[in-house]
């Protein structure tokens, strides 16, 4: 019974523009689908592209957080003691150091206290006191990292938020579109049976 219907259906909405409405509907119900799929991709390649852009910042930050947990020891005394033990043997530690040794033994010279209490009193105190400048100067250079890649996250998923919103509206429109374009087509036999009916009105007049 349906395909009879069908047949009917195609025959009247051929005479009254229904089945080409129809086919129009689908077509562009066909193209909407389509467009929303291509932005469905073409987001997800967009986020693909910054969280590859961002990455680095992000692998940065963790073990620069990570440092900075040590050198505030809460990582535990051992790991603390070996982080300072590893600034203090450092390269730069040792050319500072002796760049500054050296400048105190020259003024000390050149005043003529090169042995007295206070020269041996800052030749002391100048080591301990840099390494604490420096471990101070390395916590911070961390802390930039750290910034870096906190701010790096939160932008990752600030984007990632905004393309499960995007993909969420492109596919609801795709379903919107597939499902027009179906109750278009389902829409043909019946426009068509009630254009039939009119027509077999006006006939009826006629005769």
């Amino acid at each position: 019974m349906g395909s009879i219907g069908d047949a009917i259906g195609n025959v009247v909405g051929g005479i009254t523009g229904a089945k080409q409405s129809a086919k129009a509907a689908g077509k562009a119900a066909k193209v909407q689908a389509a467009a929303a799929a291509a932005g469905v991709e073409e987001q997800r390649r967009q986020f693909d592209k910054l969280i590859e852009l961002m990455s680095p910042y992000v692998q940065a930050g963790a073990p620069a957080i990570e440092q900075q947990m040590v050198l505030s020891g809460l990582r535990g005394p051992e790991a603390e003691r070996q982080a300072i033990e590893a600034i203090a043997a450092s390269p730069q530690l040792e050319a500072l150091a002796r760049q500054g040794e050296e400048a105190i033994l020259q003024r000390a010279s050149a005043t003529g206290g090169l042995r007295g209490g206070n020269v041996q009193a800052a030749l002391g105190q100048f080591r301990p006191q840099l390494l604490q400048q420096l471990i101070e100067q390395r916590y911070n250079q961390l802390g930039g990292l750290t910034a870096f890649g906190q701010a790096s996250a939160t932008g990752q998923a600030a984007q990632g938020m905004n393309l499960a919103s995007n993909v969420s509206n492109l596919l609801a429109n795709q379903a919107q579109a597939t499902a027009g374009g179906i109750m278009a087509k389902g829409n043909v036999t019946r426009q068509a049976f009630g254009d039939l009916l009119k027509i077999g009105s006006v006939a009826s007049g006629f005769f």
